[in-house]
C-alpha cells in the first residue's frame, strides 16, 4: 500500500472556482481509479490560489488479476475457423472451455502497476478537466488542441509513496518539486513524498488546506479588532473568497474617516465587501465603525503599516463615490424618481415598470381593503408599493444593485415618509431565499404579496412559465415567497381569488374592458369575474346586444383564459407548495388529496388538514380505513350506477353497523370540517373503521340478490363519499 500525490501548478485560480475544482478532481481521479480496477482508501483535495492538489491513500502496488473471456466459433466448427481463433488468443484446442455448445478462451492477466495506471490516467484528467473558464498559452496555443487550464500550468507533482510517476503533457513533466510562496520562499521546494506534502509548503509560508486558512482569517480578524475594542461583522463567504486569494493569510486592520458613517451602513459594507474584500467592524454598541480588516498574503518586515495605508487610501475613493451618490439621490424626491420608471421596460409582454407598480398599488390596496393582510392600512400599502421601486433609478442601485429595496427604504425616511411605507419599500423584496427572513408588518406584506403575485400572473399571462431547470424569471422563489408569507402570517388568503385580481390587471386584461359593455365600472365587472368564469361568460352573452359583436366575443376568450392562466397558477403553487412542505416531512400525495376535492384555495386551511390527515394515516385506525377505502372504491369503479342505486334493507347485521357508523360519523365529520377541526373530523372518520373492516368480512357486496347488491354498493358509495368529507383518498398512496 502506498499514498499517491497529485500537485498541478499554474498561475492564480479564481477563489470562485477553487471549491468546485476540489470536487472535480476528485471525481474526475476516483472514476479513472475505478476504471482501472483501482480504490484508494480516502481522497483528500487541496486548493491555494495557485495549485490544485490531491492524495490517495492506501492504494494498492497493482490491480488485481484480471481473467479475460473471448467468445470463439461453435463447438463443431470448421478447424480453420477454430485454429483462426487459437492464432488469436494463442491458446492450444484443449485449452478451450466449452460452454453451451461454444468454445471460450480463458486467459488470466496479471495485475497492472498502480504506477503504470496512473501515469496512464493523469493526463487525460488533465485535458477534461471542466473549469468554467479555461484558457490557451505559449507557442502551442495557435492549435484548438492545445492544452486548456484555468490559466497556465507550471508544474506537476506526481508521487507514488518516494518515487516520481512519470507523467508527461506537452512540455510539462512531471517531478517531486513545487513551488512556496511567492514572496516568502525562494526556489523549488521537493517533497519527499506525500505524507511530507502539507508540511513542506508550510516550511515555505503555504497552507494548503482551505480550512486552515479560513480560520486563520477568522481568529486573525477577531484579534486586531478586539485590539481596537470593536468586533468583526461576521461574513462566511468573506472568509472564504479571502482564504481563496491567499496562501498564507494575515488579517491586517485600517481604518476610514468617520464622516462617511453618514452613508448608510449597508452601503459601506458593500462597498469595502464587493470591491475590495474587507470585513467591517461594529463598536460596543454594535453601530458600525470606521474599520475595517484586510486580509494581506504576506508578513511584512513593517507590520503591514503600507499594506494597510494603501488599502485604506483604495477604501476611501470608493466610500467618496458612495457618498456621493447618496448625497445627490437624496436631493431628488422618490415621487419624482418614480416617474423614470416609465422609461424603463419590465418585460416587453408586460410592459414599464411603471406598470407594474401600477398593478402592484392597486392589488396591495385590494389586499388591505378585503381584510387578506389584516390590520393594514389600505392608503399606506398603496403609497408604499408606489414607491417601492423608485430606487432603481438612483445613483446608490445602479451602482450597487444588490441595495434595491434597502435604498428606497433610506430616501423615503429621509423625506419624512412614515416607517411603515419605508420598511415595506426596505423589505418588499423579502424573502428572497430559504432562510430570509419573512416580512410580518402588514403593510410591508401586503406590498411583498401583491409585487411577487404581479410577477407570477404577468408571466404566465403569457406562457412565459418555468419549464425544466430553466426558471429566468424567477417565478418558483417568488412562488416560495409568497407561501411563505401566508405561512409565517397565517393569512387567511383564497389563493385563486388573489391570482384572479392579479392575472386580469395584466396587459391581455384590456380585453375585458367594460367601456364596451353597457359602461360597466372594471370593477364591478371584476366582481363578477371572481364569481366563477361561467357567470363571466354568461355576463358578456347577455350584453351581446348592447355592444359591438365581435368585442364581446374577444371579451369572452379572453375570460377563458383568464381562467385557464389561474388554474395554471394554481397548479405551479400546488407543486411549489410539495417541494416547501417535503422538506418539513409532509408527504406529497395527502396534499394532492386536499387539493383534489377543488375549493380548497386558503393554504393555510389546506395545511392545517393536510397535517391532520398524516397524522391519522401514520395510526392503525388510518392505515386499515384508507385499505376499507381503496377495496371499495374498486368495487364502485367496476359497478354501474353504483352512486344511483336506491336503497333497500340491510339483510345483516354487519351492513346494519356500517349504515348507523356512517349516519353517525358523516355529520360529525362534515360539522368538523366546516368549523375547521380537522383532528376531529379523523377520529370522527376512525369510527368507521371497525364497521368497514367487518362489512368486508362479513357480506358479499356482489351479491346475487339485485337488490342487495345495489344496497351494499350505495352503502360503500356513501363511505367514499364520507372519506371525501376530509380528503380525496384515491390521492394516497399505500
Amino acid at each position: 500500500m502506498s499514498d499517491f500525490l497529485l500537485e498541478l501548478l499554474s498561475e492564480e485560480i479564481p477563489a470562485r472556482m477553487q471549491a468546485k475544482a476540489k470536487e472535480d478532481l476528485a471525481r474526475l481521479f476516483g472514476d479513472a481509479l475505478a476504471k482501472a480496477g483501482l480504490q484508494a482508501a480516502a481522497l483528500e483535495t487541496f486548493a491555494t490560489p495557485r495549485r490544485l492538489a490531491l492524495i490517495a491513500r492506501g492504494l494498492p502496488d497493482a490491480t488485481d488479476p484480471v481473467r479475460e473471456e473471448t467468445k470463439g466459433p461453435k463447438i463443431g466448427a470448421p478447424q480453420a475457423a477454430i485454429d483462426g481463433f487459437l492464432r488469436k488468443t494463442g491458446l492450444s484446442q484443449d485449452q478451450l472451455v466449452k460452454r453451451g455448445g461454444v468454445y471460450f478462451a480463458q486467459v488470466e492477466r496479471g495485475g497492472r502497476a498502480s504506477a503504470d495506471v496512473l501515469a496512464e490516467a493523469i493526463p487525460p484528467i488533465i485535458r477534461a478537466f471542466p473549469w468554467p473558464k479555461s484558457q490557451r498559452w505559449g507557442a502551442s496555443s495557435l492549435s484548438s488542441d492545445a492544452l486548456r487550464w484555468v490559466r497556465p500550468l507550471q508544474g506537476i507533482v506526481a508521487l507514488l509513496g518516494d518515487r516520481v510517476v512519470p507523467v508527461a503533457i506537452e512540455d510539462i513533466v512531471s517531478g517531486r518539486t513545487t513551488m512556496g510562496h511567492r514572496f516568502h520562499s525562494d526556489g523549488p521546494v521537493s517533497i519527499a513524498n506525500p505524507g511530507a506534502y502539507v508540511e513542506a509548503l508550510r516550511a515555505a509560508h503555504v497552507i494548503v488546506h482551505f480550512s486552515e486558512r479560513c480560520q486563520i482569517i477568522r481568529d486573525g480578524a477577531a484579534r486586531v479588532a478586539a485590539a481596537a475594542g470593536l468586533t468583526v461583522i461576521a461574513d462566511e463567504a468573506l472568509v472564504a473568497e479571502n482564504a481563496g486569494l491567499t496562501e498564507w493569510p494575515v488579517p491586517l486592520l485600517g481604518r476610514f474617516d468617520a464622516d462617511y458613517l453618514t452613508v448608510p451602513p449597508e452601503v459601506i459594507q458593500l462597498t469595502a465587501r464587493v470591491n475590495q474584500k474587507y470585513f467591517v467592524c461594529a463598536d460596543a454598541t454594535g453601530a458600525l465603525s470606521n474599520a475595517f480588516v484586510c486580509t494581506a498574503n504576506i508578513m511584512a518586515a513593517d507590520g503591514g503599516a503600507a499594506i494597510i495605508a494603501g488599502n485604506q487610501k483604495v477604501l476611501a475613493a470608493r466610500l467618496a463615490d458612495a457618498k456621493f451618490f447618496w448625497e445627490q439621490d437624496l436631493k431628488i424626491p422618490l415621487d419624482q424618481q418614480a416617474e423614470k420608471l416609465s422609461h424603463i421596460t419590465f418585460h416587453e409582454k408586460l410592459g414599464t415598470l411603471a406598470d407594474k407598480v401600477e398593478r402592484v398599488a392597486n392589488l396591495a390596496r385590494w389586499l388591505a381593503e378585503e381584510g387578506i393582510v389584516p390590520g393594514c392600512d389600505p392608503v399606506l400599502a398603496e403609497r408604499a408599493a408606489r414607491l417601492a421601486k423608485a430606487d432603481l433609478v438612483t445613483g446608490m442601485v445602479g451602482e450597487f444593485p444588490e441595495l434595491q429595496g434597502v435604498m428606497g427604504g433610506y430616501y423615503a425616511r429621509a423625506q419624512g415618509e412614515g416607517d411603515a411605507i419605508a420598511d415595506a419599500i426596505r423589505d418588499h423584496y423579502k424573502p428572497v431565499g430559504q432562510g430570509d427572513a419573512v416580512p410580518s408588518a402588514p403593510v410591508t406584506v401586503a406590498v411583498s404579496l401583491a409585487d411577487k403575485l404581479d410577477t407570477i400572473a404577468g408571466f404566465f399571462s403569457e406562457n412565459e412559465k418555468p419549464t425544466g431547470s430553466k426558471d429566468p424569471f424567477a417565478l418558483r422563489r417568488a412562488a416560495l415567497g409568497v407561501l411563505a408569507m401566508i405561512f409565517a402570517n397565517k393569512l387567511r388568503i383564497d389563493l385563486r381569488d388573489a391570482l384572479l385580481e392579479a392575472t386580469w390587471r395584466q396587459p391581455f386584461g384590456r380585453q375585458l374592458d367594460p367601456t364596451l359593455l353597457a359602461n360597466r365600472t372594471f370593477g364591478e365587472l371584476a366582481r363578477f369575474i371572481r364569481m366563477g368564469r361561467d357567470v363571466a361568460v354568461d355576463l358578456y352573452r347577455q350584453l351581446r346586444a348592447q355592444a359591438d359583436d365581435r368585442a364581446v366575443e374577444l371579451a369572452e376568450q379572453n375570460t377563458k383564459k383568464l381562467y385557464h392562466i389561474v388554474d395554471e397558477a394554481m397548479n405551479f403553487f400546488a407543486d411549489r407548495l410539495k417541494v416547501q412542505q417535503r422538506e418539513a416531512g409532509v408527504r406529497h400525495d395527502l396534499i394532492d388529496a386536499v387539493f383534489a376535492l377543488g375549493g380548497e384555495d386558503d393554504l393555510v386551511r389546506l395545511l392545517t388538514r393536510v397535517h391532520a390527515l398524516q397524522a391519522f394515516i401514520d395510526t392503525a385506525d388510518g392505515a386499515n380505513l384508507l385499505a376499507g377505502y381503496k377495496r371499495a372504491a374498486n368495487l364502485l369503479k367496476n359497478a354501474d350506477g353504483a352512486d344511483g342505486v336506491a336503497a333497500g334493507t340491510a339483510p345483516t347485521a354487519a351492513d346494519a353497523a356500517l349504515l348507523g357508523a356512517l349516519d353517525v360519523a358523516e355529520p360529525l365529520a362534515l360539522a368538523a370540517v366546516r368549523d375547521e377541526r380537522f383532528a376531529d373530523a379523523m377520529h370522527a372518520l376512525a369510527g368507521l373503521r371497525a364497521p368497514i373492516d367487518a362489512f368486508f368480512t362479513d357480506v358479499m357486496v356482489n351479491d346475487p340478490d339485485p337488490a342487495v347488491r345495489a344496497f351494499r354498493l350505495k352503502l360503500l358509495a356513501r363511505f367514499r363519499d364520507a372519506c371525501h368529507a376530509v380528503a380525496d383518498f384515491s390521492k394516497i398512496e399505500a
